[in-house]
């Protein structure tokens, strides 16, 4: 036989990958406790389903249940959907408890300096790379035993979303180990002076700062990703230059599709 072998990848690695080329990416933010809704929703089509154990109704058992019905549901749709979890800090334990459960992923919240973005990689990483220790539960049935290459295909996400992340951009992009920046919108809405996370008064203020992040990112060679409320927002954030787009989120929608069929139904 002549030629270069093929080389099959893992779903995780090509998801991984895309990212880090900074192809469009689009995700679903999960916050209820439901593995039958994280099931349905893994057939829909998206690229990834993120659980937010920060903000969301759900502890260990629901990230574990939810990502095995990521794994479930996501084979049967159009294409592979992988399981991500927005941790509940940056933190040991609760990194390596959604690394161990399954996750392809970890984004990571309120990182204000370059030195909370290098503690997130070693949290998320075997050593000598990192400190995770290593007991990888349900991970083990999906990658192998090679632990460097298991720390290779971790995709490390960290949230911008305070005034010193802000501040800190630039230096918290060059960290090595972090694929990506996330913005979290909401938060730095205030970060930026607004009363209220939709404030918009703090309209320009915000959006400058969404530049600087995307700057900081791209130009460190990192895909900046962001929260969006709808589809319709998430092309608008891709059209201002973000590579992947996380759309709000379980409990809003199903409230706001009720909201809808009740008010069409009492026309009646």
């Amino acid at each position: 036989m002549t030629g270069n072998p093929t080389v099959i990848r893992t779903p995780i690695q090509d998801f991984v990958a895309r990212i880090r080329r900074r192809e469009p990416v689009v995700g679903y933010w999960l916050l209820g406790d439901s593995a039958v809704m994280a099931e349905r929703l893994a057939r829909v089509g998206y690229d990834f389903l993120c659980l937010d154990q920060q903000h969301g109704l759900m502890g260990y058992r629901e990230i574990r249940d939810g990502l095995i019905a990521i794994d479930a549901g996501g084979v049967l749709g159009p294409r592979p959907t992988l399981g991500l979890v927005r941790t509940a800090a940056n933190d040991l334990t609760c990194i390596g408890q959604a690394l161990d459960a399954g996750a392809a992923g970890v984004i990571v919240p309120m990182i204000d300096d370059a030195d909370a973005a290098r503690n997130a990689v070693r949290n998320a990483k075997y050593p000598p790379a990192g400190r995770r220790s290593y007991g990888p539960m349900r991970a083990e049935l999906r990658r192998g035993p090679d632990l460097a290459a298991v720390n290779d295909e971790t995709l490390v996400a960290v949230m911008i979303e305070t005034a010193a992340g802000l501040d800190n951009v630039e230096e918290i992009a060059a960290v090595d180990g972090v694929d990506a920046l996330y913005v979290g919108p909401y938060d730095l809405t205030l970060a930026v002076g607004g009363g209220d996370p939709s404030d918009p008064a703090a309209t320009d203020a915000r959006i400058a700062a969404f530049g600087r992040i995307l700057r900081a990112g791209h130009e460190a060679g990192k895909a900046v990703g962001i929260h969006a409320d709808d589809g319709e927002m998430a092309a608008q954030r891709f059209a201002l230059g973000f590579d992947f787009v996380s759309i709000e989120g379980d409990l809003v929608h199903l409230e706001q599709i009720a909201a809808s069929h009740l008010a069409q139904a009492r026309r009646v």
